[in-house]
C-alpha cells in the first residue's frame, strides 16, 4: 500500500479546532499560533478538495465532509497513542517522559520512516520507499529513537531490524496511516468519486463462487472501484489483515478465533466430500469403506489445514493406515487436473468444485463425512470501520453467501 505522509501536527490542530469550535481556543490547546492554524486548515482544505469547516460569526463548525475526516483523524491518532503505550510496555518501562510524550511529538515523516525500515530492513530501500534521501531518513529514524528514549532499531546480519518496542509502534503506525488513507477515500467518495478500494485476502473456499460474485457486482455498481485480491497461506493473510495491508479475509473461519484483535462472521456452512473423476471405479461400487479409500492414491492439502486434519482423522478413527501415495497442494487447478487424468481422490468441499460437477468433470463418492462442515465467512479487524465502497462489498458478500446457503 502506498501510504501517504501526513502532517500530524496539522491534524492535531484540525481536531482541536473541531472540538473547541474556535481557532483561538485551539491555538491555546495545541500551542500553535492562530495564523499558523488558519493557514494549516486552509492548506488541508485545498489539498483535500473539500471544505472542512463552516466559518460563522459565532465560531467554526465541521461540515459534513469535515465530520467524516474528523472521525478518521481521531481513529488515526488513537492508533498512535496505542502504539506508544504498547511500545512502553514492550520496553519494560513503567514511566518515562520521553516515551510518554512521544505521541504528541511524533511527525509523519518519522512514522513513515519507522514503517519503511520495518518493511525494507535497509535504510537505502526504506528511503526510496518514503521518497526522501537516505541521510534524511536515517536522521528521522534516529530522531524518533531519541524521542522515544528506548532503542527502536538494531543491526542484523543483513541490515536493520526493529526491536520489540519498535515493532509494536510500527504495527499501530501502519494502522494509523491506513485510517488516514481511508479518510482520503471517504472524502473522494463524498465528492462523488466512486473509485474506492477493497483489498481482500482470499482463501481457497472463497474463490469459486463467493468472491467472483461479489466482485462482479461491486464493479458493475462502481466501475471505478479498485479491487485487489491477495492469495496466500492463512497465517500470512491474517498477519496482513492485522497490519492493515488487507481490509478483510474471505474463506474458512477458524475455531477458536486465532487472536483477540479480529472478529469473524459466518456466511454459510460447507461440508467436505470425497471426490474423484466422473466414472471413478469406486463410484460404481456403492458406499466405499475407509479401507477401500486407502487403496487409492490421493491429492491432499498441506499439513495444518482443516481439511488435512479431517483427512488424517478419517483413517486414524477407522484404524486404517493412511494412504502413502500423496500429492500435497492447495491449488484447485492442479487438484482438478490430477483427478481428471488419474484415479486419485481428494477431500474437498462441494462448493469449491461446483463448476467441475456442473461440467461433468468431477463427482463426489457416496460417502457421508459427518462433522466436517466448516463455517465459511469473513474476518476483519475488531475496530475496523469500512468506507462506503467496502461496506457495500460486505453487503454483496453476505448476499452471495445467502445464495450458496440456499443452493
Amino acid at each position: 500500500m502506498n501510504r501517504a505522509v501526513p502532517n500530524i501536527r496539522h491534524l492535531r490542530a484540525f481536531l482541536a479546532v473541531a472540538e473547541s469550535q474556535s481557532i483561538s481556543a485551539a491555538s491555546r490547546k495545541v500551542f500553535i499560533s492562530q495564523p499558523a492554524i488558519t493557514q494549516a486548515i486552509a492548506k488541508m482544505e485545498k489539498a483535500l478538495g473539500v471544505p472542512l469547516f463552516d466559518r460563522r460569526p459565532e465560531g467554526v463548525f465541521l461540515t459534513a465532509a469535515g465530520a467524516l475526516f474528523h472521525d478518521r483523524v481521531e481513529r488515526m491518532l488513537r492508533h498512535i497513542q496505542a502504539g506508544v503505550a504498547d511500545a512502553m510496555r514492550a520496553s519494560g518501562r513503567r514511566t518515562g517522559k520521553a516515551m510518554h510524550n512521544l505521541d504528541q511529538m511524533l511527525t509523519g515523516v518519522q512514522l513513515r520512516a519507522l514503517i519503511a525500515i520495518a518493511e525494507a530492513g535497509n535504510f537505502s530501500l526504506a528511503a526510496r520507499a518514503v521518497g526522501i534521501s537516505q541521510p534524511s531518513l536515517h536522521r528521522a529514524a534516529r530522531d524518533l529513537e531519541h524521542l522515544a528514549g528506548v532503542p527502536l532499531f538494531e543491526k542484523a546480519n543483513r541490515g536493520i531490524v526493529l526491536t520489540r518496542p519498535g515493532e509494536v509502534l510500527a504495527m499501530q503506525g501502519r494502522l494509523a496511516l491506513v485510517e488516514y488513507e481511508q479518510g482520503l477515500e471517504e472524502l473522494a467518495e463524498w465528492r462523488g468519486d466512486d473509485s474506492g478500494s477493497v483489498v481482500i485476502g482470499s482463501m481457497p473456499l472463497s474463490r469459486t463462487f463467493l468472491l467472483p460474485t461479489a466482485i462482479n457486482m461491486i464493479t458493475r455498481e462502481r466501475p471505478d472501484a479498485r479491487v485487489e485480491v491477495i492469495d496466500g497461506p492463512y497465517e500470512d493473510l491474517l498477519n496482513g489483515l492485522r497490519r492493515g495491508d488487507l481490509d478483510l479475509l474471505v474463506g474458512a473461519l477458524r475455531d477458536p478465533v486465532p487472536i483477540g484483535d479480529v472478529v469473524q462472521e459466518a456466511l454459510f456452512s460447507d461440508p467436505l466430500a470425497i471426490v474423484g473423476r466422473v466414472g471413478h471405479p469406486l463410484g460404481q461400487k456403492g458406499v466405499p469403506s475407509v479401507a477401500d479409500l486407502a487403496a487409492w492414491p490421493w491429492v491432499v492439502p498441506r499439513r495444518g489445514t482443516p481439511t488435512r486434519t479431517h483427512f488424517e482423522a478419517l483413517f486414524t478413527d477407522a484404524g486404517v493406515e493412511r494412504p502413502g501415495n500423496l500429492v500435497e497442494t492447495g491449488s484447485l487447478i492442479l487438484i482438478r487436473s490430477l483427478l481428471e487424468a488419474s484415479d486419485r481422490l481428494t477431500m474437498i468441499s462441494l462448493h469449491q468444485i461446483r463448476h467441475e460437477m456442473r461440467w461433468g468433470m468431477l463427482a463426489p463418492l457416496p460417502l457421508d463425512l459427518p462433522a466436517t462442515a466448516r463455517p465459511i465467512g469473513l474476518t476483519v479487524r475488531k475496530d475496523w470501520r469500512p468506507t462506503a465502497t467496502q461496506a457495500r462489498f460486505l453487503t454483496l458478500l453476505r448476499e452471495a453467501g445467502t445464495v450458496v446457503h440456499a443452493s
